[in-house]
């Protein structure tokens, strides 16, 4: 075989079709894009578009709904920890995170943290740091004599909805400027009726 012999296999390449050429081409009139109208034009997307009859996307019914904030957690039971205990692929000695946990292999990404679920028994002493744990959990961990360490509640204050109202409705109206000056009114007129 030479250099100038070596080619691609038949079909491998193909030409690119080269529409607008006339009738004789096999592409005129149209050029490939069909009859007339919006389809053939470029730039147009009719998917879903059921031709001014109401969708079938918008037909359907729909329910529920996708919390933006939500929080996605590694759910991890007590029995899945003690048959990675029992396989040697956990040390019970050793403080247990998501980070020793993705590396045993129990949990494939840590998400937003690990959840410890109560399903199965542990018998192991451990100590497990989690981001969420059931009361369930806790217990079983708990009875074998380990602890479960659960981050600090946070010290964002809770939204008191309507609590700048309540405390407009609870001031007295004494406290008002206009309370105040219909009292200074009305000592300055026993003042003079004393003074008759």
């Amino acid at each position: 075989m030479k250099l100038n012999e070596i080619r691609d296999n038949p079909g491998a390449r193909t030409p690119r079709t080269r529409v607008g050429r006339g009738q004789a081409s096999g592409k005129g009139e149209t050029a490939g894009r069909g009859v007339k109208g919006q389809k053939s034009r470029s730039g147009v997307s009719l998917l879903g578009f059921e031709g001014g009859q109401m969708p079938l996307y918008r037909r359907t019914p729909k329910r529920g709904f996708h919390n933006l904030f939500g929080k996605r957690y590694a759910e991890v039971n007590v029995g899945r920890l003690q048959k990675a205990i029992d396989a040697k692929k956990l040390d019970a000695k050793g403080t247990i995170n998501a980070e020793t946990l993705k590396a045993a292999g129990v949990i494939n990404s840590v998400h937003d943290g690990v959840r410890l679920l109560g399903k199965g028994e542990i018998s192991a002493k451990v100590t497990i740091e989690c981001a969420g744990a059931s009361k369930g959990a806790v217990e079983a961990v708990e009875k074998a004599g380990g602890s479960v360490i659960l981050p600090p509640p946070s010290d964002k204050p809770k939204r008191d909805r309507g609590g700048k109202n309540k405390a407009k409705a609870g001031a007295s109206a004494e406290d008002t400027p206009a309370g105040k000056a219909a009292d200074q009114g009305a000592d300055e007129q026993k003042d003079k009726s004393e003074q008759e």
